[in-house]
């Protein structure tokens, strides 16, 4: 059972891709950028807990709450399905197949075949397009080879993973309203929406608090690690290249803010658009002295990250006070 034009190409982040490919399939075509604005993906956690080797620097919301928002956002009816029985889980995937739709699916890529780099993320996305006798056909990023396959007793194991930012075998199909949406209305709210989260964070850890929040904890970074070698540099290629389209999700938004402008007249968006584009490099260079203080062990590197992390905590809160006002005039 395979389905034909299932496909989502360069996607750069995987739950966009994933959400990109069944979209395209349905007849409404829209690109990554597009997606990740209207999915108010945008944001920033700093997340250390007592079990975690390591502290994770976070750049968006939760796992599923963009293709929830987007879906909401475009009028695109979102039929999601959860369960602990891994039979059923495969049933609603079969059903959803032989119905001639592709389906979403959030799993730990841990498990997944074609993963050379084995880290348990649970909150992993692909769109499964088709299945034979011994192995699942998905479309994954392009940094995952596009159009891959696995086993299928790997995606069972995949899905059925328990641990943070998994779900219960999750899966969700989409049907497109008829028309193309009002993209412009849809994006004036999206913007003042994810605005509004990211400037009234619930705890310090989140929102531009969370960024300041970062910029006193890195300095610690090599005595809180206990491979610094290993550790730092892999935060760093988290931040600028594990999915995330650069500068940790900043280059999508950015990109995501000129697509907007485009389509409404508004000085506050030209200008928000105009902040994001300074912003981003700077989370390159972060993530660039991130690398280089786990590769040297010299500290300087990480003062250098701690100075431009209170940067970027004042400058995000003043882009997004003025994206906040985007449809107000």
């Amino acid at each position: 059972m395979i389905i034909d034009n299932v496909s989502f190409p360069g996607g750069q982040h995987c739950e966009t891709t994933a959400l990109g490919a069944v979209l395209r399939h349905d007849g409404l075509v829209l690109s990554e950028p597009m997606l990740f604005g209207l999915g108010e993906g945008l944001g920033f956690v700093y997340w250390d807990a007592r079990n975690m080797d390591f502290p994770f620097l976070g750049g968006r919301v939760k796992p599923a709450v963009l293709t929830r928002t987007a879906a909401a956002r475009l009028g695109v009816a979102l039929h999601v399905q959860e369960t602990g029985s891994p039979r059923k889980a495969w049933e609603n995937v079969t059903t959803a197949l032989a119905a001639g739709r592709p389906v979403g699916l959030q799993l730990d890529s841990y498990h997944l075949d074609y993963f050379t780099t084995k880290v348990h993320f649970g909150g992993h996305f692909v769109a499964l397009y088709g299945y034979d006798d011994t192995h699942a056909h998905l479309v994954d990023t392009a940094q995952q080879g596009g159009t891959v396959k696995t086993s299928l007793a790997s995606l069972e194991r995949a899905r059925g993973e328990r641990g943070p930012m998994t779900a219960r075998n999750l899966s969700y199909t989409v049907t497109s309203p008829g028309g193309r949406p009002d993209l412009a209305r849809a994006v004036r709210k999206a913007i003042a929406a994810n605005a509004h989260a990211f400037l009234t964070p619930p705890i310090a850890n989140v929102g531009h608090r969370g960024i300041a929040t970062a910029a006193k904890r890195v300095v610690r970074w090599l005595d809180r690690s206990g491979d610094p070698a290993r550790d730092l540099p892999l935060a760093a290629t988290l931040m600028e290249r594990g999915g995330t389209g650069g500068s940790l999700f900043r280059v999508l938004y950015r990109d995501f803010l000129a697509e907007a402008a485009a389509l409404t007249d508004d000085e506050n968006l030209r200008l928000g658009h105009r902040l994001y584009a300074e912003i981003a490099p700077l989370w390159t260079e972060v993530s660039r002295h991130v690398a280089a203080a786990g590769k040297t062990g010299e500290q300087d590197h990480l003062d250098r990250a701690s100075a431009l992390l209170t940067e970027l905590a004042g400058a995000e809160r003043h882009a997004m006070e003025v994206l906040s006002r985007v449809g107000t005039g």
